[in-house]
């Protein structure tokens, strides 16, 4: 009898006051999608940057600069859970695939090489703003 008593006070305990716990930004699936949204953004830019003529750094720059505004202007809070690192990867392998081979940059090494580079240029482009929110 009292193991049942127990019971129901753990069940009605459980039920009315859950535990909170918080996603992590590697699962929360709003995050992800405004990190897609926000890699694909940025390596449209830089390939037709690319293709219209631009120097690698100058395609760097502009498009850094055009999704930053965008970012800036989200209204999406979750922009601040966005890793950098993450985002760079992502933006390294869509870039790498979607325009690598017009500027000599392909597989794991273009995409490691293409990371540095954009870490290294988005810090110099604008070193008081991060394009993750």
């Amino acid at each position: 009898m009292i193991r049942l008593f127990t019971l129901i006070y753990l069940l009605t305990f459980s039920v009315i006051n859950p535990l909170n716990v918080l996603a992590s930004p590697n699962t929360d699936p709003n995050v992800i999608g405004l990190q897609t949204r926000i890699s694909n953004n940025f390596s449209g830019k830089y390939c037709k940057a690319i293709e219209s003529g631009f120097s690698k750094d100058e395609a760097m720059r502009s498009a850094i600069i055009k999704t930053e505004n965008i970012v800036a202007f989200s209204l999406n809070p979750k922009k601040k859970m966005i890793e950098k690192e993450k985002l760079a990867d992502q933006i390294a392998i869509k870039v790498i695939n979607k325009c690598g081979w017009n500027f000599g940059l392909a597989g794991k090494e273009g995409i490691s090489y293409f990371r540095k580079y954009f870490l290294e240029i988005n810090e110099k482009t604008t070193p008081n703003k991060k394009l993750s929110g």
